[in-house]
């Protein structure tokens, strides 16, 4: 017996030793929670926007062009100068007009004395009445001539049709210009007009009035807003788009015509959209889904986004306000897997609480 209990000593060991290892998985036969971060979904105010691409366009741009052809004598500008409505910008010589203006003011005078000479001679029944008709057919056509001829004189001042800044000069002292020479540009400054295009699908939310929030490339960091002015009744091909353009305050001048620009044109805004954070969101082949809390164990949930900004989405359908969605640690979950979550704040300042 006493050999038998010493042989059976190393069995029994044995098996205690055995039973332990068994065990553990009995213990830990849960899984363990996986960590999580979680953010509340919550109520913001969301703008439907069409974004598109365009360019700074001055109201009132044209090339001025001289309406008597001369030679350029002088220049009363200088490129980049601001001017007034009428103000004189460049002279073209008038020697050959104002010698041409005397000869019909004297062709007028001795015109006007003819008639009326003849007037004097039909009161005295001395001249016929076709004799007075043609007289003052006389007077007519020289007062006619000389005020053509007065008229051209005055155009060899080339004025500016509107106020505005003078832009290129396209000539120079001494050229010889025609009507169909270009002098030099100008364009109005403020306020400035921006064009862009859409495509066809949005033609039924344009209208005149909606407000267009921009940017251009050259004053980055810098937003601007403007006031749909236009929208082109006709679609342009072969791009299926929409001529819209909208006007917009330019103080000082910072927008110049040409500029490139990015335009986000509201046409719809939701005051009590759901948003999330869009980190939350997990895209696959054909759907989109949000893991949600549900007490200590998720759920993935198929839903309808909405208006992006940066770091938010507003999600349509699959979320309600005040639910909490996985914004981190997504990589491990599975459906109904249990978590132990760590709630995050990922709200932007000033958005309300739902």
């Amino acid at each position: 017996m006493k050999h038998l209990y010493r042989a059976a000593w190393p069995l029994l060991a044995l098996g205690v030793a055995c039973g332990g290892e068994a065990a553990a998985p009995a213990r830990g036969g849960a899984p363990a929670a996986i960590p999580v971060e979680v953010a509340v979904a919550f109520t913001d105010t969301v703008v439907d926007a069409i974004v598109a691409t365009g360019e700074i366009q001055a109201m009132e741009r044209i090339e001025l062009r001289p309406d008597v052809e001369g030679r350029v004598v002088e220049f009363l500008v200088r490129e980049g100068s601001a001017v007034a409505r009428g103000a004189p910008l460049l002279k073209i010589d008038d020697a050959e007009l104002r010698a041409q203006v005397a000869r019909s003011t004297a062709d007028r005078d001795l015109a006007r004395q003819a008639l009326e000479r003849t007037k004097l001679l039909f009161a005295e029944k001395a001249a016929a009445p076709a004799d007075l008709e043609r007289a003052e057919a006389s007077a007519r056509s020289a007062q006619a001539a000389l005020d053509l001829l007065t008229l051209r004189l005055e155009r060899t001042l080339v004025r500016a049709p509107f106020a505005g800044t003078v832009g290129q000069r396209l000539v120079s002292l001494g050229d010889y210009v025609t009507s169909q020479s270009r002098l030099l540009t100008l364009q109005t400054v403020s306020p400035a007009r921006i064009n862009f295009a859409v495509p066809e699908r949005y033609a039924s939310v344009l209208r005149v009035g909606q407000e267009v929030v921009f940017q251009v490339a050259a004053l980055s960091g810098k937003s601007f807003t403007a006031r749909v002015d236009f929208v082109d009744p006709v679609v342009t091909l072969p791009g299926r788009t929409i001529t819209v353009k909208g006007i917009t305050a330019n103080p000082g001048g910072v927008l110049q015509p040409g500029m490139f620009l990015e335009a986000r044109l509201a046409t719809a805004t939701r005051a009590t959209a759901t948003v999330v954070p869009e980190d939350a969101v997990v895209p696959t082949s054909g759907a989109t889904y949000i893991w949600v809390l549900q007490d200590t164990v998720v759920t993935r949930r198929e839903v309808e986004l909405g208006v992006r900004s940066p770091g938010f989405v507003e999600v349509r359908r699959g979320v309600d306000v005040g639910e909490s969605v996985v914004v981190g640690g997504l990589e491990r979950l599975v459906e109904g897997a249990a978590v132990r979550p760590t709630t995050v704040d990922r709200r932007p300042k000033g958005a309300r609480e739902g």
